[in-house]
C-alpha cells in the first residue's frame, strides 16, 4: 500500500489540492445549516448540483450515438432506444434528470425567496441563479428538438411564432431561433450545437461562480424574526456567528446533502428503469399542418397559459411576459438587499410563492388535459337517442358531428372542451338567439351563415331542445 500512498502524496503536492480540500474541510456554516430540522431545507442546492452532473454524464454517453441531421436523427434515437445496450436506460435517465434540475432550480430559488437569503451580501448569487435558471429551461428547450419528432419540432415552430410577434425585431427573433425562415436541418444543427456546447460551457460557468460566492459569502443562516440584515453590520455578525457556533462544512453540513443526493440518484435510476423514455414520437413531418404539439411538463405550463389567456392580452403573454419574468426575478436583490429576512415578516414573500405554485400546477394541469384540442376522436351524439322526439332532432344529431360542432362543444358528455357544454343551451338561451348566434358566430366561433341551410338550422335548434329533455340523465 506504500507505493499506492506515496503516490497519492505526490499527486495531491503536485496538483495543488490543498487549497480546494480546504474549502470543504475548513469552511465553516452557522448553526442551523448543519443541524436541526432547518438544515434538511439546504440540500436542494446539491440536489441541483448533482442532477446537473446526471445530465453531463448521460449527455456524453447519448452524443456518442446521437446523429445531427434531419434524415438521421429520429431513426438513431430509435437505435439507441431500441438496439443499443443501455441505450433505452441511458435515454430515460437524462430525461428524468433534466425534469429533476428543473424542478430543483425552482425548489431551491423558491426556498432563497422566503427565507431573505438574496439579501446582502448574497445578491449576485442570486442573480447568478436567475440566469441559471433561464439557461436551465433553455436546455429543455433545446433538448425537444433534437427527437426530432412532431412534438419536438412543432414546439420550437410554435414558440418561434411567439418569438415573432415581438415589436420590431420579431421577424429577426424568429429566424434566430429556426436558423433561417423555415424548419430544417439548419434549425437542428443550431440547437444541437446549443444543447451540446454553448448552453453546457454557459451553465458550467455560472455554476462556477455560484459556488465560488457561497464560499466566499457563506451560507445564509436560517432567518430568525426580528433580526434584519444590517448590511454595516453583517459580515461581522455572520463571521462571529460561524465561527463560535458553527461547524465545518464537511462533515457535519455536508452529510444531508449527500444523503439526500442518494436519494434523488436511486429514484432517478428507478424511474429510468420502470418508466423509460421520453419519445421519440412520430417523425416529423412539416407538411402535416393539424397537430398538437405536446412539450415537456416544464414547458407545458406556459402553452396552457397561451391558449388560455383573455383575449387581447397576446403581446403581454407571449412577448412580454417571457422578458420581464426574468428581470423581476433580477431587480428583487437590488430593491429589497436588507430588512427582515424571516417569511412571517414577509408575507407578501409567502403570497408570491403560493401564488405562483397554484398558477403553476393549475396550468400545468390544464395543460395536460388540453381543452383548447378539436375532439377528433370523440364519438357522435347517438340520433336514435331523439327517436321520441322526431326526425328534425335527430338530423339536428349527426349534423352536430358532421358540420364540426362536436370538435369544440360538448353535448351529453361527448365533445371538445374549447367551447362552453351545450348540452342545456335550450335553457339558457331561447332559439331566436341559438340562431343569431350560430349564423353570425361570436368571440372564437366562425360564422356558419354560409356553411349551414335554413333548414340544417332548424334541425340544430330542434336537436338542442330535445337535448334539454335528455339532460337529466347524463352522459348515454
Amino acid at each position: 500500500m506504500r507505493p499506492f500512498a506515496r503516490l497519492g502524496r505526490w499527486f495531491y503536492d503536485r496538483m495543488q489540492l490543498e487549497p480546494i480540500v480546504h474549502l470543504f474541510t475548513g469552511h465553516k456554516v452557522p448553526p442551523g445549516v448543519h443541524s436541526g430540522k432547518t438544515a434538511w431545507m439546504y440540500v436542494l442546492g446539491f440536489a441541483t448540483l448533482v442532477s446537473l452532473l446526471v445530465q453531463v454524464g448521460t449527455g456524453i454517453a447519448l452524443v456518442t450515438q446521437y446523429i445531427p441531421s434531419p434524415e438521421s436523427a429520429h431513426a438513431s434515437l430509435e437505435h439507441l432506444t431500441n438496439a443499443t445496450s443501455w441505450g433505452r436506460f441511458v435515454r430515460a435517465l437524462h430525461y428524468f434528470g433534466a425534469s429533476a434540475m428543473v424542478l430543483f432550480v425552482f425548489l431551491h430559488m423558491a426556498r432563497v425567496f422566503l427565507t431573505g437569503s438574496f439579501k446582502f451580501p448574497r445578491e449576485m448569487s442570486w442573480i447568478s441563479g436567475v440566469f441559471l435558471l433561464v439557461l436551465v429551461m433553455a436546455m429543455g428547450f433545446s433538448g425537444q428538438l433534437l427527437r426530432w419528432d412532431e412534438n419536438g419540432v412543432w414546439t420550437v415552430v410554435v414558440g418561434s411564432k411567439f418569438a415573432g410577434r415581438t415589436p420590431l425585431i420579431g421577424r429577426e427573433l424568429s429566424e434566430l431561433i429556426l436558423a433561417g425562415e423555415t424548419i430544417g436541418g439548419h434549425t437542428l444543427s443550431r440547437f444541437f450545437a446549443l444543447h451540446v456546447f454553448i448552453f453546457p460551457l454557459a451553465i458550467a460557468a455560472i455554476v462556477g461562480l455560484h459556488l465560488f460566492l457561497v464560499f466566499r459569502n457563506g451560507v445564509s443562516e436560517p432567518p430568525k424574526a426580528g433580526r434584519p440584515v444590517d448590511p454595516k453590520t453583517y459580515r461581522k455578525w455572520y463571521h462571529e456567528l460561524s465561527e463560535r457556533h458553527g461547524a465545518d462544512y464537511f462533515p457535519w453540513g455536508m452529510w444531508r446533502e449527500v444523503v439526500f443526493a442518494a436519494v434523488l440518484v436511486v429514484t432517478l435510476v428507478a424511474l429510468a428503469l420502470l418508466v423509460g423514455p421520453k419519445g421519440p414520437g412520430a417523425p416529423a413531418d412539416p407538411t402535416v399542418l393539424v397537430t398538437n404539439p405536446q412539450p415537456d411538463w416544464f414547458l407545458r405550463w406556459y402553452y396552457a397559459l397561451i391558449w388560455v389567456k383573455p383575449r387581447g392580452l397576446e403581446e403581454l403573454v407571449m412577448v412580454w411576459a417571457p422578458v420581464l419574468a426574468p428581470l423581476v426575478l433580477l431587480s428583487i436583490p437590488i430593491l429589497a438587499p436588507r430588512g427582515e429576512r424571516h417569511p412571517a415578516r414577509r408575507p407578501w414573500a409567502i403570497l408570491a410563492v403560493g401564488v405562483a405554485v397554484i398558477g403553476f400546477v393549475s396550468l400545468l394541469v390544464l395543460g395536460y388535459r388540453a381543452p383548447w384540442v378539436p375532439a377528433v376522436a370523440s364519438d357522435p351524439v347517438p340520433p336514435e337517442l331523439f327517436g321520441a322526439a322526431g326526425e328534425p332532432s335527430r338530423e339536428g344529431a349527426a349534423l352536430f358531428s358532421e358540420r364540426g360542432c362536436q370538435l369544440c362543444h360538448t353535448a351529453l358528455g361527448r365533445g371538445g372542451h374549447y367551447g362552453p357544454d351545450l348540452t342545456d343551451v335550450a335553457r339558457r338561451l331561447s332559439p331566436e338567439e341559438i340562431t343569431v348566434r350560430t349564423m353570425n358566430g361570436i368571440r372564437d366561433m366562425p360564422a356558419y351563415r354560409d356553411i349551414l341551410t335554413a333548414e340544417e338550422l332548424s334541425d340544430l335548434v330542434a336537436f338542442f331542445r330535445a337535448m334539454d329533455g335528455l339532460r337529466a340523465e347524463g352522459p348515454h
